[in-house]
């Protein structure tokens, strides 16, 4: 009965929350400049730096402050970042 008991809150409680918290460590870990993001606070700011435990927010035009990583709740919007090199035409003739 014991070992039953056990194995309901293993399934029940212990691993969503694994899994809740390697979503999140893979979330900070995959943060990149331009990102927008939510702090646990409410904060809303965009990634301007980074740095090995911290990231630096911009929260108002030529206003940035330090969070620590975890204190990121989630991103709101990722960074665009260019899928293809753009090749730049010439209208040189070949002579």
């Amino acid at each position: 009965m014991i070992a039953l008991l056990f194995g309901v809150m293993y399934f029940m409680m212990i691993r969503p929350q694994q899994k809740r918290r390697r979503e999140a460590e893979a979330m900070q870990s995959g943060l990149s400049i331009g990102d927008e993001v939510v702090t646990i606070g409410g904060l809303y700011g965009v990634v301007s730096g980074i740095e090995d435990d911290s990231v630096l927010l911009e929260v108002a035009p030529g206003v940035q402050t330090r969070y620590a990583r975890p204190a990121i709740a989630r991103v709101v919007t990722k960074a665009e970042r260019p899928t293809e090199p753009v090749a730049e035409e010439t209208d040189a003739v070949k002579e």
